[in-house]
């Protein structure tokens, strides 16, 4: 699976059309993959001092979206159609950096998992995704 852009267009593309990831660091994108970092912000924070779980899942999310980006091209309306989480264990504070494979391009559907991931690189949640690309 061959990248159309680059980690410096994805993150554009994202923050352009995104105002609130304006923090999302797009790291890379390679062949099949993408990872991102959620810098740690104090707001990223539930009651016990751990990552909130929304926080999370728009890791995970973010990281499906900039996977499907760097492979679909700039199809801006691309939408997620199901995320299915694994909460593994709690996430301290500190970044969050969450990675993405594409398991599927298809013609409408890309079918993608990911591992979303603490400061110190130990998985905390597992997620499996789907995106739709727009009408052709």
């Amino acid at each position: 699976m061959e990248c159309i852009l680059d980690a410096v267009a994805v993150q554009q593309l994202i923050r352009d059309g995104l105002p609130a990831a304006a923090s999302v660091v797009v790291e890379a994108v390679g062949p099949g993959e993408a990872r991102i970092r959620l810098p740690f912000h104090a707001r990223m924070l539930r009651p016990g001092g751990v990552i909130s779980g929304p926080t999370l899942m728009a890791a995970a999310d973010t990281a499906m979206y900039a996977c499907v980006l760097a492979h679909v091209g700039p199809e801006l309306m691309a939408v997620t159609t199901d995320m299915n989480l694994h909460f593994l264990s709690m996430t301290p504070a500190g970044d969050v950096v969450a990675e993405a494979r594409l398991l599927k391009l298809g013609r409408r559907l890309l079918v993608l998992d990911v591992a979303v991931r603490d400061h110190l690189g130990r998985e905390t949640v597992h997620v499996t995704g789907s995106y739709m690309r727009p009408s052709q």
